[in-house]
């Protein structure tokens, strides 16, 4: 939801072709009170200013890009809509401005964020007692705590629901022993949410496991051609011992887990967002400035043709996220709903940057450019979090009242 022109670099640095430019098309700012506003322009600047520059760096080198990272607690973001333990307690659209504006400057960064605040944070915050709220979660808006979420594995992704790390208790304690695959975060953490059945009952329950603690192994997923800038991890927990007073309470069936999984799916339609603003970005200032055949590309029928259907593309998945945002608001977003605007913001976003590569041409492909960037990026946002697969069986399932799945 590029809202305005580019803010001006009092450096006067060269621009970045993703800069901000203004998509607005069906006026959604009219929507935004003065505080939403007002953290919307704040993390934009940051994104401009200090995101942009560095992405193409760190995604390169594989490399975290912690100067930036350091550099989100000031901005008051971190936490999104959990209210107090140092959370900044903000309102559904503006959580959503926040994890688009992110991901139209850097999808690994948008994607460190959204496991920090909205896996590892809301599940403490949603599942966790009074005590282990205050305990863990304001050193976590600090970024003093790095959090994780520990439900795929290696054998179970879309079926995580069949996921076979156990629990077993010992005591005042509980063991914990399995793997987990593809958890963001999950070698920098120092809390990981690890997700295990009970041996005894079958039940899956929720533990706020200590990284440091004997037998949790975590090694950097290599060679992604996808978020290359953010690591994943594969965990080994080899008779993890975790004390009861770090097992959250409220999760206590995966039903719970699904809870906290339904409240970021919507998340994933806002970062889609952010990455196809980018690529719509950077294919109209290109085409603006790209002289060929004695005239800029924009000025050729096929060209203005492309990025208008980009352009309704782009308001239609603005209007999706309005509307979440809205139901959030009221307390009435579902699952399938939210489930419904990731899979078609994540389709969409795909082909608007594919056709963004291709109109940069050749220079499509060149990391400077950030196009090839977002487009190898949002085909992790179209996996995680539920394939598109999984979401149309979900929505399927809800609307005839058929199960396609077990």
């Amino acid at each position: 939801m590029a809202i305005e022109t580019p803010i001006a670099d009092p450096s006067g640095a060269p621009h970045q072709l993703t800069e901000a430019l203004g998509t607005d098309y069906f006026s959604v700012r009219s929507r935004f009170t003065p505080k939403q506003w007002d953290t919307f322009m704040a993390v934009r600047r940051f994104v401009d200013h200090e995101v942009l520059p560095a992405a193409s760096e760190a995604w390169d080198a594989a490399q975290m890009s912690w100067d930036v990272i350091n550099k989100l607690p000031p901005l008051g973001i971190v936490g999104d809509d959990i209210a107090g333990n140092g959370c900044p307690g903000l309102d559904p659209l503006s959580c959503g401005l926040v994890a688009m504006e992110l991901a139209r400057g850097d999808g690994s960064l948008a994607t460190f964020f959204a496991v920090q605040s909205g896996l590892a944070m809301k599940a403490i915050d949603m599942l966790g007692s009074d005590e282990q709220r205050a305990r863990f979660l304001p050193g976590m808006a600090r970024l003093e705590t790095i959090g994780a979420f520990g439900l795929t594995e290696p054998d179970h992704g879309s079926d995580s629901v069949a996921l076979e790390t156990t629990a077993r208790r010992d005591g005042d304690d509980w063991i914990l022993d399995g793997a987990k695959r593809w958890i963001g975060n999950g070698s920098v953490a120092h809390r990981t949410v690890v997700w295990a059945r009970n041996t005894d009952s079958g039940d899956v329950h929720g533990f706020v496991v200590d990284t440091t603690t004997p037998g949790y192994e975590a090694s950097v997923i290599p060679r992604k051609g996808s978020m290359r800038s953010v690591w994943q991890a594969d965990i080994r927990l080899d008779g993890v011992r975790v004390p009861e007073s770090d097992r959250l309470p409220g999760a206590e069936t995966f039903r719970d887990t699904g809870r906290v999984l339904a409240t970021t799916r919507g998340t994933c339609a806002w970062i889609a967002l952010g990455h196809a603003t980018a690529g719509y970005d950077a294919a109209l200032r290109y085409t603006l400035e790209r002289t060929q055949f004695g005239k800029p590309l924009a000025a050729l029928q096929i060209v203005q043709q492309r990025l208008v259907k980009m352009l309704a593309e782009l308001t239609g998945m603005q209007l999706y996220c309005i509307q979440i945002a809205g139901l959030a608001e009221q307390g009435d977003i579902s699952p399938t709903i939210a489930g419904l605007a990731k899979m078609n913001n994540t389709s969409k976003a795909r082909w608007i940057l594919s056709e963004a590569r291709d109109l940069l041409g050749g220079n499509g492909i060149l990391l400077d450019n950030h196009v090839m960037r977002h487009m190898a990026d949002i085909e992790s946002v179209h996996t995680f979090e539920g394939t598109e697969t999984i979401q149309t069986l979900i929505v399927g399932r809800e609307i005839t009242g058929l199960s396609a799945f077990t």
